[in-house]
């Protein structure tokens, strides 16, 4: 079986192929970074989709996915990429790249890209087809001692989301041993501020203005009722 090294770089990959030999490369991008063995491996790449990009409907629709994955995320890819060229930054992961960027004025459209990388690719990982549902037992036991009910955790994703003024994202995270709830704004990522991310609801506007127009609350109840990857977060939970 090939490595995670070896499908970034090969060049014969078609995107269909490439996204159904490499869902686990996806993932270890989203939690901790691609491995970096050469020179030519440094630039970061766009991770494939872990699904179709009409897997996600109706709740997100394949045009959504194409604007938003396809445009956006790309975009946020290639200025990292151009940003990053011939600088300090040039071989390091995207968590290092965003610890040495984070909180510097001089950096701010470095930091942004990177971080929006990062959060983009873990959005992905927190969706997926006929998501929602029961989070796996583990997951459950330590939202019960921490909202209550799976309700009153949803409850409070939804809130947090709904009420994000302008652009930004809502966190499901470990802090300590307990489960918390916390948004931040535009790029801005739980990684910086000493908590570990566990699933995250993109509120940004490309996230489902195509779909929803200006009905933000709407997107998100049908995100946490039939998409939201309870698996993931049981994952990164046991990570």
């Amino acid at each position: 079986m090939k490595s995670a090294a070896e499908f970034v770089t090969s060049p014969t990959l078609d995107r269909r192929n490439f996204l159904a030999a490499s869902a686990g490369a996806a993932l270890l991008f989203a939690l901790g970074g691609l491995p970096r063995t050469s020179q030519a491996a440094a630039a970061h790449i766009l991770p494939p989709l872990p699904y179709a990009d009409n897997a996600l409907e109706p709740v997100i629709s394949a045009n959504t996915m194409g604007f938003h994955y396809g445009k956006h995320h790309k975009g946020y890819v290639d200025n990292l990429n151009r940003l990053i060229a011939g600088t300090e930054f040039a071989d390091l992961s995207l968590e290092k790249i965003i610890a040495g960027t984070a909180g510097q004025a001089d950096k701010t459209a470095l930091f942004n890209n990177a971080a929006q990388t990062w959060n983009h690719t873990f959005y992905w990982r927190s969706l997926k087809p006929n998501g929602g549902g029961e989070p796996p037992a583990m997951l459950k036991q330590k939202i019960e001692a921490s909202f209550g009910s799976v309700d009153g955790l949803k409850k409070e994703l939804a809130t947090a989301a709904t009420s994000q003024f302008g652009s930004g994202w809502a966190w499901l995270v470990l802090d300590g041993d307990k489960l918390k709830v916390v948004k931040t704004g535009n790029a801005e990522l739980p990684l910086t501020k000493g908590v570990k991310p566990l699933l995250t609801i993109d509120v940004w506007e490309h996230a489902y203005y195509l779909d929803y127009q200006n009905r933000r609350v709407d997107y998100v109840n049908a995100v946490l009722d039939k998409l939201i990857n309870w698996g993931f977060a049981a994952d990164n939970l046991g990570s």
